[in-house]
């Protein structure tokens, strides 16, 4: 029977070739280095185990008090040989031989020695659980990581390693959203839910994350609570907002949402009388949602012109002239536009520098566009808590860096007494 193959011979041998591609880069300085590893270590556990028996290997014993009344007694033991254990690093792996021991107790009985430097059942150097991690973060998938680390690890990091270390990353995620905020000099919070793809009872769902991100005196962003609380509710809200008031959050001076109706009444309970602005973005999007497709340049234009305006002046201005307009051409876009109040422009109480950060939850909305780029590689996170603790993630590695507000100079400035004027 004839072979119909799609592969020729010279597919075949290019392929083979590209495998091998990187077997003859031998470095002499790293195989060097690596050859030197598993003697250092050994001998660092040693030395260690020498410091512990006080002696070295087939010395004798330290002499009692009884016996020799000037010198102190050192700790009794004995010696018990070597098991082998395997250790990986950045250095790859490497089998040591362990040296073990039994010390002597106050009781008469013995204890298995244990060394400080290697921890019991240790299979990995933090260094290496580090770079794991690191390469997972950057949007390497468990199935990947292993091709990606290979040239460091030697082909010894499968997805069952890197999930492992992942999981390790949980304690500090625990820690992180256990920690006191009584020492953070919050002034200004950002409020708003980020939608993920997650897989729920074995079915791919989207939940919806509530972030809230702070500002600091001194301009800096930094994240204060990523959680799932099963929507965006007020009361998943207020129970986010609880958690962190119990942490020692002190009430802001500025808050910016983005106008959804359960994050409207947790604050309004919460911090009723700390001026609000309703993300600018947000009520565009609404605005477009009244009006037919047609419409929606010429309704964009009109909304940037009042939004962007120079003065407080120019915005009043603009906005009379937008809503005597399309209450006429499309009486929903002016009746939106209306239902905002003047949360939507409480931005121009502050100092003009600030503006441009004011204006919007941009901040939230730029770190969901990095986490989006990062999970693309897995497309569907698997569970709701996994998805929480990579955005944390993220930012705690610094693979996402969040810079100061614009107009940070002004932020100790207060806010002036009257927003604009909305009669129309």
């Amino acid at each position: 029977m004839t072979s119909n193959s799609t592969n020729s011979p010279t597919l075949q041998s290019e392929a083979t070739a590209a495998v091998h591609l990187l077997d003859d880069w031998f470095d002499p300085i790293e195989a060097g280095l690596r050859d030197r590893v598993r003697e250092f270590i050994q001998v660092m556990i040693e030395s260690e185990l020498e410091a512990a028996l006080s002696r070295p290997r087939y010395g004798r014993r330290p002499k009692t008090p009884d016996e020799n009344a000037e010198r102190p007694s050192g700790i009794t033991g004995h010696r018990h040989g070597h098991r082998s254990r395997s250790l990986l690093g950045t250095f790859g792996r490497v089998e040591i031989a362990l040296p073990r021991a039994r010390l002597d107790t106050a009781e008469g009985k013995t204890t298995e020695w244990r060394s400080t430097a290697l921890r019991a059942y240790q299979r990995r150097t933090r260094q290496a659980d580090s770079l794991i991690a690191g390469a997972y973060l950057a949007g390497t998938n468990t199935r990947r990581v292993r091709r990606a680390l290979t040239a460091v690890f030697g082909g010894a990091v499968g997805k069952d390693t890197v999930s492992r270390v992942w999981r390790k990353v949980k304690a500090d995620w625990d820690a992180w959203n256990a920690r006191s905020l009584a020492e953070e000099p919050i002034v200004r919070l950002i409020l708003d839910g980020t939608v993920v793809r997650v897989r729920l009872d074995r079915k791919a769902t989207s939940i919806v994350l509530l972030v809230v991100l702070g500002v600091r005196e001194d301009g800096q962003k930094v994240l204060l609570a990523v959680k799932n609380m099963g929507g965006e509710t007020s009361q998943a809200w207020r129970a986010v907002l609880d958690d962190l008031v119990k942490r020692g959050l002190r009430q802001p001076e500025f808050l910016i949402v983005d106008g959804g109706t359960g994050l409207e009444q947790a604050l309004a309970a919460l911090w009723g009388d700390v001026p609000t602005q309703r993300c600018t973005v947000h009520k565009h999007r609404n605005l477009l949602a009244h009006a037919p497709p047609r419409l929606h340049d010429e309704v964009s234009a009109d909304y940037n012109d009042m939004i962007y305006a120079a003065s407080p002046a120019e915005i009043e201005q603009r906005r009379r002239a937008f809503l005597r307009k399309w209450r006429l051409k499309c009486k929903a876009v002016a009746d939106s536009l209306e239902e905002a109040g003047d949360r939507l422009f409480t931005f121009t109480r502050l100092p003009p520098s600030q503006w441009k950060s004011a204006r919007t939850t941009n901040a939230i909305e730029r770190l969901h566009e990095e986490f989006k780029r990062r999970i693309k590689t897995q497309t569907v996170l698997p569970s709701a808590e996994t998805a929480a603790m990579l955005f944390w993630a993220l930012l705690a590695s610094g693979q996402i860096t969040m810079r100061k507000v614009d107009g940070w100079q002004s932020l100790t400035q207060k806010l002036a007494d009257n927003p604009i004027d909305l009669a129309a």
